[in-house]
């Protein structure tokens, strides 16, 4: 019975392990999509609309 639950516990840690590793992996595919697209265009950033102001500013790295 300890062997059921010990071998359920690594199951569980390597399904959550491998759920942060495909959202990293989707994260940094983003990121190297959109800083192509950018040196294709010749742009310095993507800029984004803030919705109290309606004042446009460049997206930062870390921002969804």
């Amino acid at each position: 019975m300890a062997q059921l639950i010990t071998l359920a516990l690594l199951m569980f840690g390597a399904i959550i392990l491998y759920k942060r590793f495909v959202g990293d992996a989707r994260k940094l595919s983003e990121k190297t999509k959109r800083q192509e697209k950018e040196r294709e265009t010749g742009a310095t950033g993507t800029l984004i609309k803030d919705p109290t102001t309606g004042e446009y500013r460049v997206k930062k790295e870390d921002e969804v």
